[in-house]
């Protein structure tokens, strides 16, 4: 178990650094899909290894032929996710394991978001086009969020491997510190031991039915919203998603428009870039009789609203989504986001000293 998804990336990672490292590979890489979780860059950051991005294909799925020309002898790990966060696309998993068998290449399977709707959709009666987990052969890890669709407390994970060969690369061990042996088989020293056994009684408590019929209504619901969507005019849905995110763009309109009119309206979508789109990621809440339909009402009167002026400016979180990808120079995007980051921290106290322009002062 870890902390949560990023942990669980970050295991597998390292996981497979050490093991590159073991094979001779003094500079390993990670393929991974553009639509693939920051987390892996952070993996890459971290344990200095080199990520190389594969593009997606129209259907918002990674091209698995782009994958397999970046294969090289540095390669330590392939990556796709199911699904993938911005979209809610299932990636070929099928077709990157065999590139994983055929070049003898650790593979990775994030399902850190759909992790515990995918693994019930069978029984639920909404069967996947393609199976995803170590029953592909090629699949050697999986990391799924006990926290998300498993309900459990927040902050909990689990990574999984197909084989504890694998798993032995996760742990790091000081044999020689003055303190006695240390050993930890994940990021943190001292974990919290009441989330790890709160995470098992959820588990239990829900049951197997519990979660088969949580994913039914889900998907259920998903299906109605994602077929009405695609109902109205001057809006698309991207890619076919299978599971529990719909990721909304528009060529019609500024589709952040429509984030700040749903906003204004009580629903809260993500915010996505490159390519401009929001998303809604359907839960248990979304089930509840009459709430898709109020939803799709909401989205059809801000539709009307945006098309009585598609000229007007676009305020709000929107308007700064679409300056910042509009920078061409990225690092200055950075120095603002760690800017934000600074600020969370600050301990300065404002003065309750009033100046003559009414701007507050620090002593």
């Amino acid at each position: 178990m870890t902390s949560g998804g990023t942990e669980s990336i970050l295991m597998a990672c390292k996981a497979y650094r050490d093991l590159a490292y073991e094979r001779g590979i003094k500079q390993p890489e990670m393929l991974v899909p553009v639509s693939a979780h920051a987390a892996f860059d952070k993996a890459a950051h971290y344990f200095g290894m080199k990520l190389i991005q594969i593009p997606l294909t129209k259907a918002m799925e990674v091209d698995v032929q782009a994958m397999r020309r970046a294969i090289s002898r540095n390669t330590a790990m392939l990556v796709c996710s199911a699904p993938q966060f911005p979209h809610g696309i299932m990636d070929p998993i099928e077709e990157v394991a065999e590139l994983a068998v055929k070049y003898k290449i650790p593979f990775h399977v994030d399902a850190c978001l759909g992790g515990f709707l995918i693994a019930f959709m069978d029984k639920a009666g909404f069967p996947l086009k393609r199976p995803f987990d170590f029953r592909v052969e090629g699949v050697t890890s999986i990391s799924a969020d006990t926290h998300k669709y498993g309900y459990a407390p927040k902050g909990s994970s689990v990574v999984l491997y197909s084989d504890k060969e694998y798993r032995k690369y996760q742990f790091f061990i000081a044999p020689d510190w003055q303190g006695g042996i240390y050993a930890s088989p994940s990021v943190a020293g001292s974990r919290p031991g009441g989330i790890i056994a709160a995470c098992w009684a959820t588990l239990l408590h829900i049951g197997e039915s519990g979660y088969i019929e949580a994913t039914k209504r889900i998907i259920k619901t998903a299906r109605f919203l994602e077929s009405e969507l695609r109902k109205i005019d001057s809006i698309f849905i991207f890619g076919k998603p299978e599971v529990s995110v719909l990721s909304i763009g528009s060529d019609t309109f500024d589709i952040y428009r429509l984030s700040n009119f749903l906003a204004a309206k009580g629903w809260n979508l993500n915010v996505l870039q490159f390519p401009p789109s929001i998303h809604l990621c359907i839960t248990q809440l979304h089930t509840k009789p009459g709430v898709a339909e109020q939803f799709l009402k909401d989205v059809r009167d801000s539709i009307q609203d945006i098309m009585k002026d598609l000229k007007a400016k676009t305020t709000g979180m929107g308007a700064i989504y679409g300056m910042a990808q509009s920078v061409p120079d990225r690092s200055l995007v950075a120095e603002i986001s760690q800017a934000y980051l600074d600020g969370l921290y600050s301990t300065d106290v404002l003065s309750t000293e009033k100046h003559m322009n009414g701007s507050p002062s620090h002593h």
